[in-house]
């Protein structure tokens, strides 16, 4: 995994990248101290997957990741910020972003949440779905119940072949599911998705 670090605060960028390297599978490929920085250094080599943080000058990580989001579609964007407020929260997401953690977690739970998210799972922190309060989706009423289980197992972090085995279908019809799902919900990735679950579910 070709990782990109995106923070203004040189001594937690440094820290990350000092430990993220100790991972086999992650290679640091370098380090911005803003949005516009980010977006220089994807010019020159699109990374597999970046840390964004949020409040940044000249450019912050939310601009940052929708534009790009809009360039490198196949880029994964994980938020890594100590905001947890809702509205960053959402503003996030809907730029585009596939992850939102805070910096409270510790590296090995950081790291597992990368590679998680390079599999194509949307990953949201524990503490990130507490401060979510509930907004009806009336959509989801209009879900059957294969499409609900589908939508229950992406939140809880399932990969397409975990949930195919799990319901007894086919990756294809797994797949061919979800894409219904996002439009009857109006998401657009599986982060999204998850969040529509836990906060019409689970509260």
């Amino acid at each position: 995994m070709r990782l990109l670090i995106v923070d203004d605060d040189p001594l937690i960028s440094s820290s990350l990248e000092i430990s993220l390297r100790r991972q086999e599978d992650i290679q640091v490929i370098g380090c911005a101290n803003d949005g516009a920085k980010a977006l220089e250094l994807c010019e020159k080599e699109p990374p597999d997957a970046i840390l964004m943080d949020i409040r940044m000058p000249n450019m912050d990580g939310i601009a940052a990741t929708r534009l790009i989001k809009t360039r490198y579609p196949q880029t994964r964007i994980m938020m890594l910020t100590t905001f947890d407020d809702r509205q960053n929260i959402q503003q996030a997401l809907a730029a585009g972003a596939d992850g939102y953690l805070l910096k409270t977690d510790k590296i090995d739970q950081i790291a597992g949440k990368l590679r998680l998210m390079l599999e194509g799972t949307g990953v949201l922190g524990a503490d990130v779905l507490r401060k979510l309060a509930p907004t009806e989706n009336p959509a989801l009423n209009s879900l059957t119940p294969r499409e609900k289980d589908i939508t229950r197992l992406v939140a809880q972090g399932q990969t397409n072949k975990e949930i195919a085995a799990t319901l007894f279908l086919s990756e294809g019809t797994v797949r061919n599911n979800i894409v219904v799902i996002m439009e009857k919900l109006n998401v657009t990735n599986r982060t999204q998705l998850g969040l529509a679950y836990y906060e019409n579910y689970q509260n």
